[in-house]
């Protein structure tokens, strides 16, 4: 599904989908030190969790496991924004602005599965 750079998508699992395809494409292009090889990995797990949890969390079997999958959606949101923000601060300006970006799209479903945890309750 192509998307227009200047509409965000709201269908969260097509919007993690998306990140965690940004992301994985980001840390191909990242210098290949000890350090950027590490915080990669974790940021493709962590942005592919996401989106996996989600999908998870629309499946589930009672309202318990649903929110089970999304507070694991959220802490995955979460550390993605922190590996990529140690990308951001230990690489030089060329992936400052690309970082900051899926560093954003990082933290915007976080607060979505916040509100959906919070909601629940």
């Amino acid at each position: 599904m192509a998307q227009n750079s200047i509409t965000k998508t709201y269908d969260l699992e097509e919007r993690t989908y998306q990140f965690a395809k940004r992301a994985a494409l980001f840390c191909r292009r990242l210098p290949k030190t000890v350090n950027n090889m590490e915080y990669a990995k974790q940021i493709i797990r962590a942005s592919g969790s996401t989106g996996a949890n989600y999908i998870e969390a629309s499946e589930a079997l009672s309202g318990k496991d649903f929110l089970m999958r999304v507070k694991i959606c959220r802490k995955e949101a979460k550390e993605a924004a922190y590996w990529l923000r140690l990308i951001i601060e230990t690489n030089n300006e060329n992936f400052k602005e690309e970082g900051s970006l899926l560093f954003q799209e990082a933290i915007e479903p976080k607060k979505i599965f916040s509100s959906i945890i919070e909601r629940s309750k």
